[in-house]
């Protein structure tokens, strides 16, 4: 992992491959590894004669941590993967987030059309909008003092996936808390690039894909078959719908 300074804030990323440049902003809890490389998106991707750039979102992996909400609103977030296009001097590129990275990849989207080719929102659908996925009940999973301590099915599984990943809680815990903010329908209507939302079939926490896809410019729907928030991330399905979906922006 390489760093760059986001206004203050160090922030990891690795860049790899050549071609046209794909933005990589993964979810919360996770990493730019856990995320992207893992599942095999890299491969998939660099194979198809892409340059794959990945951030660590403040907070998590290898970049700093932060320890008030206010630091991990979505529209700063969204500042740091703008710095990092700047930083690689990258004008514009095809970005995809999934889950908060969705979320922060609409911000993006839409504070700077210009730097957004196309976006893909990868496990957020109207949820962007009509409430928000995840619950502040999982900040209070991640502060208790054992996994054994939590009653909440969701609060359990996000803890368990940050004990895994060796996460700072605390910083889990105040990027949940300041980094659940919706977008007006009024400021998804703005959006103008091509916007692919894909989220599985069994999907609790994305929200509906295609009541949002009826709001964006130019959007389009991907139903992933028979996967949920956790297991739609590696899917073929959502790999193959992406790699058509990008190869119509050449």
């Amino acid at each position: 992992m390489q760093t760059f300074s986001s206004n203050g804030v160090e922030i990891a990323y690795f860049d790899v491959g050549e071609g046209e440049p794909t933005l990589l902003i993964h979810g919360f809890a996770s990493t730019a590894h856990v995320n992207w490389a893992y599942p095999g998106w890299v491969e998939t991707l660099t194979a198809a004669g892409r340059r794959v750039i990945a951030l660590d979102n403040r907070g998590h992996g290898a970049s700093a941590k932060l320890y008030e909400p206010e630091a991990y609103h979505t529209t700063v977030m969204a500042e740091d993967a703008r710095a990092l296009l700047d930083h690689l001097a990258i004008e514009t590129a095809d970005v995809m987030g999934y889950s908060m990275g969705a979320r922060i990849t609409a911000f993006l989207s839409l504070a700077h059309p210009a730097r957004v080719r196309s976006a893909v929102l990868g496990g957020l659908g109207i949820k962007l909008i009509d409430g928000v996925g995840l619950p502040e009940t999982i900040a209070e999973a991640l502060e208790a003092p054992s996994l054994d301590d939590i009653t909440d099915p969701q609060g359990r599984v996000f803890r368990a996936f940050a004990q895994q990943t060796r996460s700072d809680r605390r910083a889990l815990a105040a990027c949940i808390r300041g980094s659940r903010n919706l977008m007006s329908r009024d400021e998804v209507r703005q959006i103008g690039c091509p916007v692919l939302v894909a989220i599985g079939t069994k999907d609790d926490i994305a929200g509906e894909p295609h009541p949002l896809v009826d709001l964006l410019r130019d959007g389009e729907a991907l139903d992933i078959p028979n996967r949920d928030h956790m297991t739609a991330v590696g899917d073929k399905v959502y790999k193959a719908g992406v790699l058509d979906f990008l190869s119509r922006r050449l």
